[in-house]
């Protein structure tokens, strides 16, 4: 009888668990992929590897060798592929998200940092900061089409939503040089502030806002009149901006100030400021401009901020006649700095550069918590993300 008991005991334990295996992969698991459907993420490490996540199964399912200092990782906006580029060698390279495996290497000249698509993904428009110059080249057959000098040490380009004018950042000469993106004809070199490192372009393609990481300050630029307008004064050097999809508002991050300016993008004016936490570092906005994450690179945690009303979202808690508040502050791993959204904003990730690892955390309101931390190799650097 005992005997009879315990394999009972023993089958009803399994099928506990198994059926505890289907909910929690079923709850993470995102509504929209279809079977055949693939949702992967993609960590590089400063020993030039590429890892691959898989979002489904939240597990490492490949390690790439691509080549040393890779930067500028992006998921293609149509192809199966991710891009990004190797600083020490000079070339844009192409990895295709099938096979995982590297299927182009494109030489570029010396130190290219960064790249960007055109909405329809036919051209990528990367810089030679070695070379002083912009380069397109054509994603499917992987050409050199265009070519034009810059100023001094380019840093990215970045395509206005006009997809007719294209920026460059020329970090040497601090100045902003405007370029017609289907010849590469030059038009304009405008002065921003020393050692620029970022930009922001309104959805008219009026205005054009340029950061520096080393300064406390931030130009504003009339990209109709390529003029500086005003060069801005921060609470302290800026590590992110997040621009609000209007366009009405820009979000300034600073580790220094220990939180987030808001810029009035219409009056070119410094307005709120909000508190986030020790060491605020980066940011990302969710599509309806509700929500703001942010990574604390000290206390190791992700704060979420309601944009609305520039407060820290609050959890609920305890009895409902004396329910406890308490901050929603999500712990991840070390040193968090690069914060992502999955396609549908099912899952946020975060890379953790101390401990080495991507944080997976459930992003439904009401239910952020995290799911899991994965291993990706030492020194993790950028993300993408893409659904294929």
């Amino acid at each position: 009888m005992s005997r009879r008991k315990n394999i009972r005991v023993m089958i009803l334990v399994a099928a506990l668990l198994i059926g505890a295996v289907i909910i929690v992969a079923r709850e993470h698991r995102p509504s929209f992929l279809r079977p055949g459907l693939r949702l992967n993420a993609y960590v590089t490490t400063q020993d030039g590897n590429v890892n691959v996540i898989d979002l489904v199964n939240l597990r490492s399912v490949a390690r790439v060798q691509v080549g040393p200092a890779l930067s500028g990782l992006r998921e293609h906006p149509t192809r199966p592929e991710v891009w990004g580029v190797s600083t020490q060698d000079g070339y844009v390279f192409v990895l295709g998200a099938f096979a995982d495996q590297v299927i182009a290497r494109i030489p570029v000249g010396a130190a290219p940092y960064s790249l960007e698509f055109s909405p329809d993904g036919s051209v990528v428009y990367t810089t030679s900061s070695g070379t002083d110059r912009i380069i397109a080249i054509n994603a499917e057959t992987h050409a050199i089409v265009a070519s034009a000098q810059t100023g001094k040490h380019p840093m990215l380009a970045r395509l206005a939503p006009d997809k007719k004018t294209l920026v460059v950042l020329n970090r040497d000469d601090a100045t902003l040089g405007v370029y017609d993106a289907s010849s590469l004809a030059h038009i304009a070199n405008v002065p921003v502030v020393a050692n620029p490192d970022d930009v922001a372009i309104l959805p008219d393609t009026s205005l054009v806002f340029v950061i520096s990481r080393s300064q406390p300050r931030l130009s504003v630029v009339d990209l109709r009149r390529n003029v500086l307008l005003a060069n801005l004064q921060l609470a302290g050097k800026p590590s992110d901006m997040i621009l609000k999809p209007d366009g009405g508002e820009l979000y300034v991050i600073s580790p220094e100030s220990h939180g987030l300016q808001v810029i009035n993008t219409e009056t070119h004016e410094v307005g709120d400021f909000a508190v986030l936490g020790d060491t605020p570092t980066r940011g990302v906005l969710s599509a309806d401009a509700g929500l703001l994450y942010v990574t604390d690179a000290s206390a190791n945690r992700v704060t979420a901020m309601d944009i609305n009303t520039r407060r820290i979202i609050r959890s609920v808690g305890g009895r409902n006649d004396s329910p406890a508040f308490t901050e929603l502050l999500i712990s991840v791993g070390q040193t968090p700095d690069v914060i992502r959204f999955d396609s549908e904003e099912n899952l946020l990730l975060v890379v953790n550069k101390g401990s080495s690892d991507l944080s997976v955390i459930r992003a439904r309101l009401g239910d952020q918590s995290l799911l899991t931390m994965i291993p990706v190799g030492d020194h993790p650097q950028e993300l993408a993300v893409k659904l294929f």
